[in-house]
């Protein structure tokens, strides 16, 4: 057995932009717990709402280590571990559900009133609790890179958001959002036999739309109205089967839902600020019949789901990660983000130079 170090190299954040690389000790393993030494982190926008704000109300108290997209290799197991052992590549996801609760009793994971949630990705070790051990902790193919296994959390979201859309092949599906959860819910969408249209502003990563098995694309910056613009895409521009917004913004998901037919569903992927509110037309939503339908994270069942379809290359993640960093730079890796210049960086915490 090799020894593990006693300290390690971690971000910690401290405040609002403010980042630090600091030594701390790794932290201590309980027996039911497993160590991974984290290959490979991705970002994402939600770390980068975190960098930014310095917190997150439901995760994140400062000062602390942060991000939660990550792979590696088993360090060390607690004494009561079996499944797994000191050497096994693994991914985790960032939760697992109690299984106990009204909504995990009533197939809602996601929604569970006791959801674990754990942080720490951007560091050289992080501690793996009992609970995501039993439930998310999956062991990787031997083929699959631990930078797109990283993928797998956020995979799993979308997943979990399609498996919500009443849409069937031959459908047509807008998706508002050109980041890395858009042309995740765009390539996905097309997988399943959708015709799809992505709405975004960002021509390079629109040029990537027809890699992922867009129809169409628009960017709204170049067109007068874009509701229009889409329905222009659709038969007697009746609107879309399904609309999804991937952006987190009040006013895109009220033209998310302009967008949809009679009898069509808009569904709200992108989470936005607590105190915003937003407005639709009750004469729309009564006499179209329109379905609006929030998602939020995960489920077990969906990260499962992601692993496999990273697995068989249904999915391109190597295109989605756009830049590779050691952890020394993690906030250039946020400024590129915040400058749209990358989609998701891959952060090596055990590496010097990249």
């Amino acid at each position: 057995m090799s020894t593990t170090p006693q300290s390690m190299q971690a971000a910690i954040l401290h405040g609002p932009s403010h980042v630090t690389l600091e030594t701390v000790p790794v932290p201590p393993l309980g027996e039911t717990d497993v160590l991974v030494q984290i290959e490979a982190a991705t970002t994402c926008g939600t770390d980068l709402k975190v960098f930014l704000q310095g917190r997150h109300a439901r995760m994140i108290t400062p000062p602390s280590v942060f991000g939660h997209e990550f792979s590696g290799t088993i360090a060390q197991v607690g004494t009561r571990v079996r499944q797994f052992h000191e050497g096994m590549r693994v991914v985790g996801n960032n939760s697992a559900p109690c299984y106990r609760c009204y909504y995990c009793r009533r197939n809602l994971p996601n929604l569970c009133d006791d959801l674990l949630f754990i942080n720490g990705a951007y560091a050289e070790y992080i501690v793996v609790p009992e609970r995501v051990v039993q439930t998310n902790l999956l062991v990787l193919p031997d083929a699959l890179p631990c930078a797109v296994a990283c993928l797998t959390e956020p995979l799993a979201c979308v997943l979990h958001c399609l498996d919500l859309a009443k849409m069937h092949p031959g459908d047509t599906v807008v998706v508002n959002g050109d980041g890395p959860s858009g042309l995740m819910l765009a390539a996905m969408a097309a997988w399943r036999g959708a015709r799809v249209i992505l709405c975004g502003r960002a021509p390079q990563r629109l040029g990537l739309a027809k890699q992922f098995g867009v129809d169409a694309v628009i960017n709204y910056a170049e067109v007068l109205d874009q509701v229009a613009a889409v329905r222009a895409l659709t038969e007697g521009h009746r609107g879309v089967d399904v609309a999804i917004e991937a952006v987190g913004r009040p006013e895109v998901w009220e033209t998310t839902v302009a967008m949809v037919r009679k009898g069509g569903q808009a569904i709200f992927y992108g989470g936005c600020q607590g105190d915003t509110q937003v407005r639709f037309d009750t004469h729309a939503l009564h006499y179209d019949q329109l379905t609006l339908q929030g998602v939020f994270h995960n489920t077990p069942y969906h990260v499962r789901l992601a692993l496999d379809v990273l697995a068989s290359k249904h999915l391109d993640g190597a295109a989605l990660i756009t830049n590779t960093l050691p952890l020394a730079r993690l906030c250039e890796a946020f400024a590129l983000m915040r400058t749209r210049q990358a989609l998701k960086v891959a952060i090596l915490p055990g590496s010097q130079h990249a």
